[in-house]
């Protein structure tokens, strides 16, 4: 039954991306929606409000700097706010305010879609915090990647240009038509299934023994909304989804499930019916497919085989490894959701990462690792198209062809920027590893577990923080000043590089000749260049992680076994 329940997951959540991805791809083309009667005057005020011209158009350079220059602003802002929430209002449980390099590794990860925490949500934060900063950034950070991959999109169209569009434009629309009405529909739902929404204190109850006990609660129903469709992924609780406050029952983890793939995926179709090649968008969308059927079968294996030491302890694990698990997801449920949101750099958990077999934290690494199998709210379409852009330069050297992606011709300047883009994930990641290991004396005692799976913890630290997924092996005191300033360090490069890199080689190959494609040409819409396409992700990431994998995971399922 509950493998029937994830195919059915799946299959619909397919069936509602293919719609969506028509309705953003003419979202983003400008062309009609049943949504221009009453949205269009809206973004005019805000246009008029900002001071921005919505018919001026900008080449890839001006892009950029808007891009980066809206989270120069709200980064102060969310620091001053996490430093001084102790007196601000709308702090009804007393939370004091965070400490500096807390606060810096906070707004690092709020302002990057990444929302690694450091800190135990109700605890952590107040309601002010809660909402004028998490809430807001759960719109503001995949607004921000959405909007250049219509930059992108735009730059891919035949034709030769200069002028993409305006950034301002993408960025109001995407959280106007596509984030927000969603988000809205969807914290209906999670009220009438008994999530809160409210701005009163923590609640006060007389438990059965007749002790006194504080019940943590707040607006959660619309953050928790807007977190799981943007792929935020940042908890409102320390436990994320697996508090039933943030996912009450199992309709509501199907929902929050369908949510973690549905725009990735949605933004793929986008792709093909923006640039008219729906072939392409079917190729991309099976090769990430492949990969996502990868990972997850062998995590659905290993979860419900359970543990082989509890096993020979003479404990009955017919429900397959249920620690760090809620009886009410049941094991299956808990293991899709581990993938659909490491597949999807969601980063939220309804089963703690920690408990897992190391069958399953080396597919989880390998998803964060890859960051393209279906990949974030439009970084997962940006971070592919590095890789296309790369499996063409090198298939094309093979049969001694030029390299030519839609018709433009990839070249010397495109190839290094695509090269250094493609191995900044893994340079981040080991070498804030390997810096852990060489400081000991800094990291070895925030570790809950010695050998394999302390490695572990530090490698998935450091992967999920460069490519912005925020979730993590909790066995990890992360709350230390080392972790807090490196990690913050990390999100930082891992979230703006590959973003700027991407619209940086759709801007060069934007201002080149179109060249229709001929007879010699390497059509990249075809199941061979498909298969090309995965080996090289595949191989490539196999290269740069297995070392690390195997020190982690891997040694850790030998030691078991």
């Amino acid at each position: 039954m509950e493998i029937v329940t994830i195919i059915f997951i799946f299959a619909l959540t397919i069936a509602l991306a293919i719609p969506l991805g028509k309705y953003t791809a003419r979202v983003y083309a400008g062309e009609k929606t049943f949504m221009d009667g009453f949205l269009s005057p809206l973004e005019k005020f805000i246009y008029r409000f900002i001071g921005v011209n919505p018919l001026m158009e900008m080449n890839w350079k001006q892009h950029l700097k808007t891009l980066l220059t809206i989270n120069v602003i709200w980064f102060p802002i969310t620091m001053f706010i996490l430093l001084n929430q102790d007196w601000l209002p709308l702090n009804p449980d007393k939370i004091p305010a965070m400490s500096p390099d807390l606060a810096f590794h906070s707004a690092c990860a709020f302002i990057t879609n990444c929302f690694q925490q450091h800190y135990s949500g109700e605890s952590g934060m107040s309601y002010l915090s809660q909402t004028i900063v998490m809430l807001y950034c759960f719109f503001l950070t995949p607004a921000i990647t959405l909007a250049a991959m219509a930059v992108v999109f735009r730059a891919l169209k035949e034709g030769s240009t200069e002028t993409l569009g305006n950034f301002y434009v993408y960025f109001i629309q995407s959280i106007t038509r596509i984030l927000l009405p969603i988000s809205i529909v969807l914290a209906i739902v999670h009220v009438f299934n008994d999530i809160p929404m409210t701005f009163k204190g923590a609640d006060v109850i007389t438990t059965l023994q007749g002790d006194t006990a504080h019940i943590a609660r707040g607006p959660v129903a619309a953050f928790e909304s807007a977190k799981q469709i943007g792929l935020n992924g940042g908890g409102y609780f320390g436990v994320n989804s697996a508090h039933p406050f943030e996912n009450s029952n199992f309709l509501t983890n199907i929902i929050q499930n369908i949510l973690h793939l549905l725009l990735p995926v949605a933004t793929v179709f986008a792709l093909g019916f923006y640039l008219k090649r729906k072939k392409l968008a079917w190729m991309i969308f099976g090769v990430m497919t492949l990969g996502f059927l990868f990972m997850l079968i062998p995590t659905l294996y290993a979860e419900l085989k359970g543990n082989p030491a509890i096993t020979q302890m003479g404990i009955d694990q017919s429900l397959g490894n249920m620690e760090g698990k809620e009886i009410r997801f049941g094991t299956m449920a808990s293991a899709f959701w581990s993938i659909t949101a490491t597949a999807s750099m969601n980063g939220s958990v309804n089963s703690m990462h920690d408990s897992f077999m190391p069958v399953s934290n080396t597919m989880q690494m390998i998803g964060i690792m890859v960051n393209s199998f279906y990949g974030g709210v439009g970084t997962g379409i940006l971070c592919f198209f590095i890789s296309i852009i790369l499996t063409a330069f090198v298939a094309s050297l093979m049969i001694g062809r030029t390299a030519q992606v839609l018709g433009k011709k990839v070249e010397a300047k495109e190839i290094k920027i695509a090269m250094l883009i493609f191995l900044l994930h893994p340079l981040l990641s080991l070498t804030g590893t390997a810096l852990a290991c060489i400081f000991p004396s800094l990291t070895t005692p925030t570790l809950n577990n010695p050998g394999f799976h302390g490695f572990s913890e530090m490698i998935y630290e450091y992967t999920s923080a460069s490519c912005g997924d925020g979730s993590g092996l909790e066995g990890l005191g992360d709350n230390t000043r080392w972790w807090n300033i490196s990690c913050g360090i990390v999100i930082l490069l891992g979230r703006f590089l590959p973003i700027m890199g991407a619209v940086a080689i759709a801007g060069l190959l934007a201002e080149k000749k179109y060249l229709p494609d001929t007879i010699g040409t390497l059509r990249i819409d075809t199941a061979i260049f498909g298969f090309m396409l995965f080996c090289f992700v595949f191989v490539v990431t196999v290269l740069a992680f297995y070392p690390a994998l195997v020190l982690g995971p891997i040694g850790e399922y030998f030691s078991v076994h």
